[in-house]
């Protein structure tokens, strides 16, 4: 059964800048697109960045472009999420996803297979 686990939520102050990791278990990530994804508290789930399996193109939501970078490493089966200039409204528990997106990049119904999510607190 396909795995995906995330990793590298933690508190963080504003400003401040955080990883996070998703590791991929019986398949290879490279068969999907992989995406980024959160959920706060009382909203619905919101796609942050997405890459590509074939050129490594990434799409980012407005919300987070030019504060997070997404990245993979397929002959580990892993990929990133790198966070910085992090601010309170950031707050969310944090999946990734991966699938075959045809109609939006960032729609999460686009998406097969999650994590459980990790909690990222940005508050000082």
């Amino acid at each position: 059964q396909v795995q995906l686990v995330e990793s590298g939520g933690d508190l963080v102050q504003p400003g401040g800048s955080l990883s996070l990791s998703c590791a991929a278990s019986k398949f290879t990530l490279d068969r999907y697109i992989i995406g980024w994804f959160r959920q706060a508290p009382g909203k619905e789930r919101e796609g942050l960045s997405c890459i590509s399996n074939t050129d490594g193109s990434t799409y980012y939501s407005d919300s987070v472009k030019g504060r997070f970078t997404i990245s993979r490493d397929n002959a580990n089966n892993m990929v990133y999420l790198q966070m910085s200039s992090l601010k309170p409204e950031d707050t969310a528990v944090y999946y990734c996803a991966a699938g075959n997106p045809f109609a939006s990049m960032l729609a999460p119904g686009e998406y097969d297979y999650w994590g459980q999510g990790t909690q990222v607190t940005v508050s000082s």
